[in-house]
C-alpha cells in the first residue's frame, strides 16, 4: 500500500468547496474538470459511434487488428445519472480495454434533471439490445461501469432479463450506486472519511434523477429490491473511505443468497472510484488489474 499516494489524493479531493446545493451547471463542469487531469493509457484509440440513438464512445486498442479480440465491454459512466459522460471515464474505460485487449463502448445516456429516472436504464438498454442486434455474442460481452455507472451495469441486467433478452457473461462494478433510499450503515459510519460524497450531496442529485419517484424499487435500489437469480458472475470493488460502501457488501451478500458468483473486492483507505487514480495510486492499478482479469476469465 502506498500511504503518501493515498493522503494527497484525499487532500485534493478535500478541496474546498462552495457551500450549499450548486447548480447542475457548476456541478457537471467541476467534475469535467476534476476528471480531465486523470491519466488515460497510451495505445488506446477512440471513435464516436451511435448505439440505440445515443452518441457512444468506442474504445479501442490502437494496435490491435479487425477485432483482433472479441471481448466487448458495454461500459456505463458514473456522476449519479446527473453528471459526466464517456470522456470523464476514460481514463477507466482505457485501462480496462488496454489491459485486456477488448473494446468498449461508452454510451452517453440522458442525464437528470433533464431526463429523470428511467431515461438513463431505457438508453443503456437501447445501447445493449444494440449490440446484440449487431451480432454481438452475449457471452463475450461484459458489463462495467463506476459509481451511478456500476448501478446501471445491475439495474440494465434487470430491465435485459425483463425484456426477454439474455444476460451478458459478467458485470464489473467500480464503487457502484445500489441504493437509492440511501439506508446502508456506511453513510453514516463514513461520513467524514470520504473525501468525495456527503448524505446532503448525494441527496441533492438524487432527488435530481428520481425527480419525485419512490426509491423503493428494483430499478432504483436493487440492493434491497432485485431478484437476482440467474445473474452473470460479478465483481464489485470498493473502497473503505465510501459512504457508498455498504451499496457493495449488501450487494455481494444479495448475489451469494441467489447462488450468484460475486467477487467482493475491498481495498482499504481509498475514496470513491479510486480506479480513476491510474497511474498516480498504485492500489488503482493493482485493482484494474484483478478487474481485467476477471474480465478475461469471463468472456468466450
Amino acid at each position: 500500500m502506498s500511504r503518501e499516494q493515498r493522503a494527497r489524493i484525499d487532500a485534493m479531493l478535500r478541496t474546498p468547496r462552495p457551500e450549499g446545493p450548486q447548480p447542475v451547471e457548476e456541478i457537471r463542469s467541476g467534475f469535467a474538470a476534476m476528471m480531465a487531469t486523470m491519466i488515460v493509457p497510451d495505445g488506446i484509440r477512440t471513435t464516436d459511434v451511435t448505439l440505440g440513438s445515443r452518441r457512444t464512445l468506442l474504445v479501442e486498442p490502437r494496435d490491435a487488428g479487425p477485432r483482433a479480440s472479441t471481448g466487448t465491454i458495454l461500459y456505463f459512466h458514473g456522476g449519479g445519472h446527473v453528471y459526466g459522460s464517456p470522456e470523464t471515464a476514460l481514463s477507466l474505460t482505457g485501462n480496462l480495454v488496454a489491459r485486456t485487449g477488448f473494446r468498449a463502448f461508452s454510451p452517453d445516456y440522458r442525464l437528470a434533471p433533464e431526463h429523470p429516472f428511467p431515461a438513463a436504464i431505457d438508453d443503456a438498454l437501447a445501447a445493449y439490445r444494440a449490440l446484440l442486434d449487431a451480432g454481438e455474442d452475449p457471452a463475450s460481452l461484459a458489463f462495467a461501469g463506476d459509481s451511478a455507472g456500476g448501478g446501471l451495469t445491475v439495474t440494465t441486467c434487470l430491465a435485459a432479463r425483463a425484456a426477454g433478452l439474455p444476460l451478458p457473461a459478467a458485470i464489473v462494478a467500480f464503487s457502484p450506486g445500489l441504493d437509492g433510499t440511501r439506508s446502508g450503515e456506511s453513510m453514516d459510519t463514513k461520513a467524514g472519511r470520504d473525501p468525495f460524497f456527503t448524505r446532503e450531496g448525494l441527496a441533492h442529485t438524487g432527488a435530481m434523477y428520481l425527480a419525485g419517484q419512490d426509491p423503493h424499487q428494483e430499478l432504483i435500489s436493487p440492493v434491497l429490491h432485485a431478484d437476482l437469480t440467474g445473474f452473470p458472475p460479478m465483481l464489485l470493488q470498493v473502497g473503505t473511505n465510501e459512504v457508498l460502501l455498504d451499496d457493495s457488501t449488501r450487494m455481494a451478500a444479495r448475489a451469494r443468497e441467489a447462488g450468484v458468483d460475486v467477487i467482493l473486492d475491498v481495498t482499504a483507505e481509498v475514496p470513491h472510484v479510486f480506479q480513476a487514480f491510474a497511474g498516480v495510486l498504485d492500489e488503482a492499478d493493482q485493482a484494474l488489474d484483478r478487474a481485467a482479469l476477471f474480465l478475461t476469465q469471463h468472456l468466450a
